[in-house]
């Protein structure tokens, strides 16, 4: 197995802290200790917390991206739509402070509705809009603006499980679960042609 380098190093020490405490754990202190390093040996590789954030971020996104394109194979674009909706609730429930801070929390650096979706700059979005401009022009689903449908479903999807986290339902996991995939089953079948 091929050693990691530095900056891997980093990023992994950086990544545990994120997963366990949030991001306000993540300083360059602390992740320079789990590495075994000076904190000023960090800024060789990253030039401030914010970036060392921003890449872990990132990653996050395409890890989830890459996922998403995995599980969205099927011809049938309503199977497609219906295949995102889970992945999307796991990683909400596994990875809670990695998807509050991709999700929830306002940053400086976080994509914007419409122009940076309208530019295909947020990987996972990318592959839900793709689906529903398929459906569209197969006449599987009704005829709208693709962007806007995609962050319906989208919305949706978040707003459900912010109300969850927030103890907003009596349900336990997979009552939440269950509850979760039938009202987005209803949204679908409200937008199909």
């Amino acid at each position: 197995m091929a050693r990691l380098t530095t900056p891997e190093k980093i990023l992994k020490a950086a990544h545990a802290l994120f997963e366990r405490e949030g991001a306000d754990a993540v300083t360059m202190r602390r992740v320079a200790d789990a590495v075994g390093i000076t904190p000023m040996a960090i800024y060789r590789h990253f030039p401030n917390r914010d970036a060392l954030l921003k890449k872990l971020s990132d990653d996050s996104f395409r890890g989830v991206a890459h996922e998403w394109k995995s599980r969205a194979r099927s011809r049938d674009v309503l199977k497609r739509l219906n295949a995102l909706m889970e992945p999307y609730l796991d990683y909400a429930l596994t990875h809670p402070h990695l998807f509050d801070h991709a999700f929830s929390v306002r940053r400086d650096d976080a994509r914007r509705y419409p122009e940076d979706f309208h530019a295909r700059l947020s990987p996972t979005f990318n592959v839900a809009l793709d689906a529903v401009i398929e459906g569209m022009a197969q006449g599987v689903l009704k005829q709208d603006d693709p962007h806007d449908v995609t962050m319906t479903i989208w919305a949706h999807q978040h707003g459900l499980i912010a109300l969850y986290r927030a103890g907003r339902f009596s349900y336990d996991e997979a009552q939440f679960r269950a509850f979760y995939l039938q009202s987005l089953r209803r949204l679908l079948n409200g937008i199909k042609a």
